[in-house]
């Protein structure tokens, strides 16, 4: 029998919490027999939401916090006065070995800083990034960093691309995973210093497939599984796409209201359309983990709905099954 994966869940964080984060982790224990969620926050409202579900008793347990980190306040202040809030209790259940991941839809500026601070980093990782699963026309692709580091090295770009590489390969299951970095032109020597300096490296390692730079235009279109920049970079590539896509939504539902005819065709195509569009929903992949930890953290978006923290928490298994943070570790020696 597999070994149990034991997953810590914020039942308080986010803007839906507690209930859609309960029910997500509902779903992903009654959808898999490997995983045990520890809901972590304030025991009663996490009681009164469980009532209203079914589930294994054996894999699911809450863990009483009193406080709450709420999305405005200082990070590094919120980490050290709110020791017993669901997120730095759920960090500590990691450190201390008895959950192996945090899933999260609280505050980002507290997880980035108590997964620094309290997870720690693996020996040789300079800059943890948060690394989201974004859908291209056909697949998925990483996108490393894209909130935790602002400002970054040509080397902190270089170890995003491997540990990238590493989840490309075990989670998704992409084999040699093609490496590129982000920047407003194809050729070599265009961008600004970070990307000159960071292309040389990135060429030039053994242990990764770069396919050189990747145009923001060419990122739907699946130009490379592994995309590295920094993490201001990242985040207004995520935004983007995002806003975008939510754009796109409402513009062809609109188009299908329009008239008698085109309300005939929306049901003929509804089934079709609903499976594509699927696909380009961001809830399906589950957080952004992030790598480089000696433990899995893992950051959902603040307006979650269930169906993300059930994805968030099931992919910790794979996270774990496959070893993840092992072979980081590898790559990190091999800088040595």
């Amino acid at each position: 029998m597999a070994e149990m994966v034991n997953v810590a869940v914020d039942a308080m964080g986010g803007d839906n919490a507690p209930g859609e984060v309960v029910k997500g982790a509902v779903d992903a224990v009654n959808a898999d027999r490997r995983v045990k969620v520890f809901l972590v926050g304030r025991e009663p409202v996490i009681k009164e939401e469980l009532n209203k579900y079914t589930y294994p008793p054996e894999q699911m347990e809450i863990v009483h916090a009193e406080d709450v980190i709420e999305t405005g306040e200082p990070p590094v202040m919120a980490i050290r006065r709110k020791k017993d809030s669901s997120i730095v209790k759920s960090m500590y259940m990691v450190k201390n070995g008895e959950c192996d991941a945090f899933v999260s839809a609280g505050s980002t500026g507290a997880v980035l800083v108590g997964g620094q601070v309290i997870v720690g980093r693996i020996k040789g990782v300079e800059r943890p990034p948060l690394a989201p699963v974004i859908p291209h026309v056909s697949g998925v692709s990483l996108l490393l960093d894209c909130g935790a580091n602002v400002d970054a090295r040509p080397s902190q770009l270089l170890q995003f691309a491997k540990m990238g590489s590493v989840y490309m390969e075990s989670v998704i299951g992409i084999q040699n995973p093609r490496v590129g970095l982000v920047n407003i032109g194809a050729e070599e020597e265009k961008g600004n210093a970070l990307t000159k300096e960071a292309y040389p490296l990135l060429k030039n390692c053994p242990e990764i497939n770069f396919v050189g730079n990747v145009e923001a235009r060419d990122i739907p279109m699946g130009a490379a599984d592994v995309l590295v920049c920094e993490a201001f970079v990242g985040n207004v590539v995520l935004k983007m796409l995002e806003g975008v896509s939510g754009a796109l939504i409402q513009k062809i539902k609109a188009g299908m209201m329009s008239s008698l005819r085109s309300k005939i065709g929306a049901l003929l195509v509804k089934p079709a359309l609903k499976q594509t569009l699927k696909g380009f929903s961001t809830e399906e992949y589950g957080g952004a983990p992030l790598l480089g930890l000696n433990g899995l953290v893992v950051k959902t978006h603040g307006s979650s709905k269930a169906i993300e923290i059930r994805n968030s928490v099931l992919q910790c298994i794979a996270f774990k099954e496959q070893k993840i943070n092992q072979k980081i570790k590898e790559q990190m020696v091999l800088e040595d």
